[in-house]
C-alpha cells in the first residue's frame, strides 16, 4: 500500500543546524573519539535516515539531521560539535509494505539497537504503533502520529573508566558454583544497604552483602537480565510491572532504573567490588526476541529500522512474524547483521564492562536457521572461535518451543551446559528424549558432581540457583 507522506516538524528558529560530515560505517552505534561523535546504523531496507537531537531532559526536539552516507548497507555522518551526554534517537524512511516485511514509519522515534545508554522510561500511547490502533485495517494501515514524547531516548557516552587491578576471577569450571540474583531483589530489603543504593548496581556494592553471598559458598553471581527492558502493557493495566526483565530493547544498554546515579561507570564499579570479592560476574541475556512483540506490537527500534532484516518472518505472508520464542518475535541470527549485533553485544559487556559469562535464554533459537537447530550455527562457532568469548564462561538454555527447540546434549561442550533446576519427574522424561552428543563432554551428574565422559552428555540437574550446593565432592 502507498505510504503517506509524513507531517514535517519544523526546527526551531534558535537552533542552527549542527555540521554534519561523512564519518564513517564502522563502529555501528554513536562514538565519542574525543572530538566529536560518529553515528552508524544499519539498514539494508530504508531510504534515509534522520539524526533526532534532544535537549537534555529528552523532551524537546531540537533537530533533525540527515545521516550523509551509505556504505555497505550503513547510514553514518560526524558531527563534530556532539559530545558525551547528546540525547539521540533516529526516524527511519522506507516502504511502509508490511505484506513484503517492511513497516518502515518515520513518524515513530527509534531507538539505536547499539546506544549504550537510555534516559526515559517507555510510556505507553497508541502513537507507539507503526499503525493506527481500530483502523479497520488493523496493522496495514499507516499512522502519523509523533512517537517521540512516549519513548526512551539514547545518550552518548564518554567509555574512560579508570580499572586499577580489577581482572578475571578466573574459576575453573569443576569448581563453579552459581548463584542466581536479581538486581533490585537482592538488594532491596537487606538492612546494611544504603535506601538510595537499595535496587541499584550500587546496591551490590555493600561489603556486607557481598560477605552473605561469599558465606553460601557460591563461586558466581549470576545476575537475571540487565539490558534495558519495557513494562509490558497488560502488566501496567493491571497495576503490575515487569520484575524479571526477560522483555528486552536495548542489548548494550543497562536497565536505568539499575543506575543509582545515572552513570554507565556504576556498572563497571560493581564488577570490579565483585571482583575483589572473589566472585564472577555472569549475566543472564536475552537475545532471541525484542519487546517488540508480534505485528500488533509497538515499533520501538528494529522493527521501524528494518523489520525485513532483524526478525524472521513467515515465508509465505511477511506481515507476521515467526514466534518460536513464544513472545511474539524471534531475531534472525542467520543474518548476518544481527549476528553481528548480538555477537559486539557480548564482547562489549565481556570487554568493556568486565564480564566473565553469559547464560544464554532459549540458546536453541540462537542455533536454528529456517530449516531447523544447527549446532554448527554461525552464531555458536562465533562463540566457541572468538578470541575473547570462547575465554568467557558461555551456558546455553538448551530448549526453546520452536520446532526441534529440545536440544539437551546437542551443543558443543563450549556451549553444552544447562542451568535449570529441574523437578526429578521432569528430568527423567527430558532425558528419555534425549538425543545423542558426540565428542568430548563436560556435564555434571544429579549430585551437581564434573563428569567428562565420551558418552552422551546427561541431563544437568544439578545447577545451583536460590540454593546452593557444591559442584564437586568435599
Amino acid at each position: 500500500m502507498s505510504q503517506p507522506k509524513p507531517t514535517a516538524t519544523p526546527e526551531p528558529a534558535s537552533v542552527e543546524p549542527s555540521r554534519i560530515r561523512e564519518g564513517l560505517p564502522f563502529p555501528l552505534g554513536a562514538t565519542w573519539d574525543g572530538l566529536g561523535v560518529n553515528f552508524a546504523l544499519f539498514s539494508a531496507n530504508a531510504t534515509k535516515v534522520e539524526l533526532c537531537l534532544f535537549d537534555a531532559s529528552g523532551e524537546h526536539e531540537l533537530e533533525r539531521i540527515e545521516l550523509p552516507e551509505y556504505t555497505d548497507e550503513i547510514f553514518h555522518g560526524y558531527l563534530p560539535d556532539a559530545h558525551p551526554g547528546q540525547i539521540y534517537g533516529y526516524r527511519v524512511h522506507g516502504p511502509y509494505e508490511p505484506q513484503n516485511g517492511h513497516r518502515f514509519n518515520p513518524n515513530k522515534l527509534l531507538i539505536d539497537p547499539y546506544a549504550k545508554q537510555l534516559v526515559g522510561e517507555l510510556r505507553w500511547s497508541e502513537a507507539l504503533f507503526g499503525y493506527t490502533i481500530g483502523h479497520p485495517d488493523g496493522d496495514l494501515s499507516f499512522d502519523e502520529r509523533d512517537s517521540a514524547p512516549f519513548v526512551p531516548k539514547c545518550k552518548v557516552i564518554d567509555p574512560a573508566y579508570t580499572w586499577g587491578r580489577d581482572q578475571r576471577v578466573g574459576v575453573p569450571w569443576d569448581r563453579t558454583v552459581f548463584y542466581e540474583a536479581h538486581v533490585r531483589g537482592i538488594s532491596m530489603r537487606h538492612p546494611a544497604v544504603p535506601e538510595a543504593a537499595r535496587g541499584t548496581f550500587a546496591g551490590l556494592m555493600n561489603d556486607e552483602l557481598l560477605g552473605h553471598i561469599k558465606g553460601l559458598g557460591v563461586s558466581s553471581i549470576e545476575l537475571l537480565p540487565i539490558h534495558a527492558f519495557v513494562n509490558d502493557q497488560h502488566l501496567l493495566q493491571k497495576g503490575l510491572n515487569n520484575y524479571w526483565g526477560y522483555n528486552s530493547i536495548a542489548f548494550f544498554a543497562p536497565h536505568p532504573r539499575y543506575l543509582a546515579n545515572g552513570k554507565i561507570a556504576e556498572f563497571k564499579e560493581m564488577v570490579a567490588h565483585l571482583h575483589d570479592a572473589g566472585l564472577e560476574v555472569i549475566l543472564d541475556v536475552v537475545y532471541n526476541h525484542t519487546a517488540e512483540g508480534n505485528e500488533q506490537g509497538p515499533t520501538l527500534s528494529m522493527r521501524g529500522i528494518d523489520n525485513a532484516s532483524y526478525y524472521r518472518l513467515m515465508p509465505d505472508d511477511k506481515r507476521y512474524y515467526i514466534n518460536d520464542s513464544g513472545t511474539g518475535n524471534t531475531l534472525d541470527l542467520s543474518h548476518p547483521c544481527v549476528l553481528q549485533l548480538v555477537t559486539d553485544s557480548l564482547r562489549y559487556w565481556a570487554g568493556e564492562m568486565h564480564v566473565d559469562g553469559f547464560r544464554f535464554d532459549l540458546a536453541t533459537i540462537l542455533g536454528r536457521y529456517h530449516e531447523g537447530f544447527d549446532e554448527r550455527h554461525s552464531f555458536l562457532v562465533a562463540c566457541r572461535q572468538d578470541p575473547l568469548l570462547s575465554q568467557v564462561k558461555l551456558i546455553a538454555e538448551p530448549w526453546d518451543c520452536g520446532p526441534g527447540g529440545y536440544q539437551v546434549g546437542n551443543f558443543a561442550p563450549r556451549l553444552g551446559r544447562m542451568e535449570r533446576p529441574l523437578s526429578r519427574h521432569r528430568a527423567r522424561l527430558l532425558e528419555g528424549r534425549r538425543r545423542p552428543a558426540g565428542g568430548l563432554c563436560r556435564t555434571h551428574d544429579r549430585l551437581g558432581r564434573a563428569v567428562q565422559s565420551p558418552r552422551p552428555a546427561p541431563v544437568r540437574v544439578g545447577q545451583l540457583h536460590h540454593r546452593p550446593r557444591r559442584l564437586h565432592p568435599a
